[in-house]
């Protein structure tokens, strides 16, 4: 059983990006790693191959997903409680903090296909191969698919009305 707890923990991070993606919320997401774990850990058979692994492990997490919402009836389009982060970064550059809100804002409005394809490539960080593995579509399918989910993100981060203010200089300042 400990051999079986190490060889999950080191995805776990990852796991919990991609179950945000999904969930939009940060305490459905750690119950839905938890519940990824429990399953991991309860199975008679897991892959050998750690890239076969890896996909398996997401593939559990995104079936509880579907499992939860399908139980629960309720759409999972944008999180309610505007609590992104448990570890937001206050302080470090008022300019990353606009940048990084503003991104996790639009992406959470995005289509569930539109994030869940941004948090596989972008977030987790699956070549285009493994996520069409794990999608169960062709690599070319992927590929038109971030590159659509990337453009729509990029328009509305564009469109979104934080912009950074440009500050007026007084003639004859450098």
């Amino acid at each position: 059983m400990a051999a079986k707890r190490a060889r999950i923990e080191p995805y776990l991070k990852r796991l919990y990006g991609y179950a945000y993606s999904l969930a939009g919320d940060r305490h459905r997401a750690e119950d839905l790693v938890q519940e990824c774990a429990i399953r991991a850990l309860a199975a008679k058979n897991a892959p050998a191959d750690e890239p076969a692994y890896r996909a398996w492990l997401f593939r559990i997490l995104r079936n509880a997903f579907y499992d939860r919402r399908r139980r629960e009836r309720i759409a999972a389009e944008v999180p309610d409680d505007g609590n992104f982060s448990g570890t937001l970064e206050y302080w470090q550059g008022d300019e990353r903090f606009i940048s990084v809100l503003t991104v996790k804002l639009e992406m959470a409005k995005l289509p569930p296909q539109q994030r869940e394809i941004l948090a596989l490539i972008d977030i987790v960080g699956l070549s285009y191969a493994e996520a069409a593995g794990f999608l169960k579509v062709p690599v070319g399918t992927i590929m038109s698919r971030i590159s659509r989910a990337r453009r729509v993100l990029l328009a509305a981060v564009t469109a979104s009305n934080v912009h950074e203010l440009r500050v007026a200089r007084k003639k004859g300042t450098a």
